[in-house]
């Protein structure tokens, strides 16, 4: 169990009281005249994200009030366990939000602690024994997620996130098969190798398999870019610093699956990582270059820092061979989705209204936003080479997240219901319940919408 979570002494936690900024004045004038003096003593604002730690007679702590804005928002109390002293905690008066306030604590209790030791332990909540199961798997699913982005490309290559991968299907009875090096020729995954092949970590298609084979079958596809240097469209150092985290498509495949797995939902359950570093060597490949893809398209290179649209063709090409019921894409795939929306905010592409539009619903339900873009067609002819087939870059400087959706596009069937994200999957500051840093993006409500879907 999570350290962040405890099972016993329920008698003894510590209270908190969660009340909305409507709920405040009837709650005041039900209070004692001590409470009431304390709070003004410690000028009690009645704001959204105030805290008050409420006395007995021996001056310990009786009781925490905290104040939200609106109490379905779980992340109204994910900054509550650092915030409060190291105990034990339970919520007092939100029975039917209590499963939700439960993830977003385990969520804020969240740290990065492989390189450098925590400062402090998270305050404790009890969950109780029936809402546990639940809400480990989701956190710790997303710790899991949180991890892998975080993890320098040192200890998290294509090596390291094949053994992430290969540990996931060990843990759950998933069969696990890699395509490792030059095997990816032989097996005409050619855009795959050639991304990759400048690294001296060999690029590979990760392959992981799991559920009853007569389930609907969910395939999902990972972006697995451990580095991204820009080959020799080389980035700059600022715009590299963060490279590590490029592999976070992966990352939030392999996070998903891990819900689908606790879950037992009645899929069959295909995940495809194309894990490769983009980096410089003698080998490495050059803008010019034309590259056979899986699906036979031609493919001119017009920047080699445009190479997860690249691998992601041919895992698409595999994953729409087995014509899967749904087949959902996560990548970081695009600076031109973060002007447009934020890092804050995934971009979610479509080829089916009514899959995209329930997926947002459930999003909109459990504030695990995302918001949808066009795949607006009258862009394809940005992509269009004089030589090949298409060009993995847009000759328009505008438009790059619909350019490159419509890129992976070519490789998906119309009648196969797809879901492309592009997303930034890191914190650039913290907020309640998500600390800087890596973060899983979109996931819980895709759960929820597989789950709503596929669990009668």
């Amino acid at each position: 169990m999570l350290t962040c979570f405890t099972t016993n002494d329920h008698q003894h936690a510590i209270p908190i009281t969660v009340l909305s900024l409507q709920e405040i004045p009837a709650w005041l004038a039900k209070q004692s005249e001590a409470t009431r003096t304390w709070l003004s003593a410690t000028q009690f604002q009645a704001k959204a994200g105030e805290v008050r730690l409420l006395p007995n007679a021996q001056g310990k702590i009786e009781q925490v009030i905290c104040c939200v804005e609106n109490i379905n928002n779980l992340w109204s109390v994910g900054h509550l366990p650092y915030l409060l002293p190291e105990a034990s905690y339970q919520f007092a008066n939100s029975e039917s939000q209590y499963a939700d306030y439960a993830i977003a604590w385990g969520l804020g209790a969240y740290q990065f602690t492989r390189y450098k030791q925590a400062n402090r332990q998270a305050a404790k909540l009890y969950v109780p024994e029936a809402l546990l199961a639940t809400v480990t798997a989701m956190v710790e699913s997303i710790y899991f997620v949180r991890d892998c982005i975080n993890t320098p490309t040192e200890d998290m290559g294509p090596t390291e996130l094949a053994a992430a991968a290969k540990d996931l299907a060990k843990q759950f009875g998933a069969s696990f098969t890699q395509c490792v090096g030059e095997e990816l020729l032989e097996k005409n995954y050619a855009s795959i190798y050639t991304v990759g092949r400048a690294s001296d970590d060999a690029p590979r298609l990760l392959d992981l398999r799991w559920g009853n084979p007569n389930y609907p079958k969910v395939t999902l596809v990972g972006k697995g870019v451990c580095f991204d240097s820009g080959g020799l469209d080389l980035k700059s150092s600022a715009h590299m610093l963060l490279m590590k985290k490029d592999m976070a498509g992966a990352a939030h495949v392999l996070g998903l699956a891990r819900m689908i797995m606790v879950g037992q939902l009645p899929i069959h359950l295909r995940v495809l990582v194309p894990a490769v570093e983009n980096v410089i060597a003698g080998n490495a490949y050059r803008p010019g270059d034309i590259i056979k893809s899986r699906k036979g398209t031609t493919i001119e290179i017009g920047n080699t820092d445009a190479e997860g649209r690249v691998i992601l063709a041919d895992a698409l090409t595999e994953a729409v061979s087995e014509q899967p019921e749904l087949l959902i894409d996560m990548t970081t795939l695009t600076g031109a989705a973060r002007v447009a929306l934020g890092t804050e905010l995934a971009a979610v592409f479509s080829n089916n209204d009514m899959l995209v539009n329930a997926v947002i619903k459930e999003g909109e339900k459990c504030n695990d936003p995302m918001w949808r873009l066009p795949l607006f067609s009258l862009y394809r002819e940005y992509l269009n080479s004089p030589i090949a087939d298409i060009n993995n870059n847009s000759n328009e400087p505008y438009g790059g997240a619909i350019t490159a959706a419509l890129f992976l596009n070519e490789f998906v069937p119309a009648d196969i219901p797809w879901l492309h994200f592009d997303m930034m999957a890191w914190n650039l500051r913290a907020r309640p319940g998500r600390p800087q840093g890596g973060e899983a993006m979109v996931l819980r409500a895709l759960f929820a919408y597989l789950q709503a879907r596929f669990v009668k």
